[in-house]
């Protein structure tokens, strides 16, 4: 093999007398990549086919409860006949409900209108990409949250058991519940187990959950524990199933 040409550096001003010539040999090297297992997925066909999934076993469910298990249809209607009580469909009978409580007007369109509006508003009070624990801070600002929080619970209890025609304790009882469970992070402070989970949960979640919660209660006691007269009842004594 021929010896390698030696090359030597000069220095000129002018370009013409000595012109720059750069040369660089790399080896066949492939840069690195680093893999990160990210926690996004494709929808097309990861969500999509999870989502036939459910939507198969959730059709197999209704088929087989609509085999064994008879629909608890009533009588022919009959015009001449109301029966007593008459019920709205289930999905509504939170609001007939209320409509035991307050009038048509507050009941059906105000308390209604302004659930819709708080659950569509309260997610701005506080835009980011992760929504910061209710009880986060030092101890002094836990307890000025604490003191806030049941100041609050307790116009609430006040506005629903004298409002009305009669206490609303499908209400009141939600929020003492949610309101309770959500004092247990700022007593006993930690951060593992389930109180260190409920520590870490957002203000938009705990009244979400109040929400939630009253809409079931108020449904429940409409479809299984109203009789006759719109009355307390237990469902297995006036044959209500």
């Amino acid at each position: 093999m021929s010896q390698p040409t030696k090359f030597q550096l000069v220095v000129e001003e002018d370009a013409r007398c000595a012109p720059v010539r750069l040369v660089v040999v790399q080896g066949e090297q492939r840069p690195a990549v680093d893999v990160v297992d990210e926690p996004e997925v494709m929808a097309m066909p990861h969500l999509l086919v999870r989502e036939a999934l459910c939507l198969i076993a959730l059709s197999l469910t209704l088929v087989l409860l609509a085999i064994f298990i008879d629909a608890p249809l009533e009588e022919i209607a009959n015009p001449q006949k109301t029966p007593n009580p008459a019920k709205a469909p289930w999905y509504f009978l939170g609001l007939q409900e209320l409509l035991h409580y307050y009038p048509p007007l507050v009941s059906g369109v105000l308390l209604p209108g302004l659930v819709i509006v708080a659950l569509v508003v309260i997610p701005y009070f506080n835009i980011n990409l992760e929504r910061q624990a209710f009880w986060q801070g030092n101890r002094s600002n836990r307890t000025r949250k604490l003191i806030n929080l049941w100041a609050a619970v307790s116009v609430l209890s006040i506005i629903f058991l004298f409002t009305g025609a009669y206490p609303v304790w499908p209400i009141i009882i939600p929020l003492w519940v949610v309101a309770l469970t959500m004092s247990l992070p700022a007593v006993m402070p930690t951060k593992n187990g389930a109180i260190g989970w409920l520590g870490n949960r957002s203000l938009a979640f705990w009244i979400f959950l109040w929400f939630l919660l009253a809409g079931v209660v108020l449904t429940v006691i409409g479809v299984a524990f109203r009789g006759p007269g719109w009355e307390y009842t237990l469902p297995w004594r006036d044959g209500i199933y």
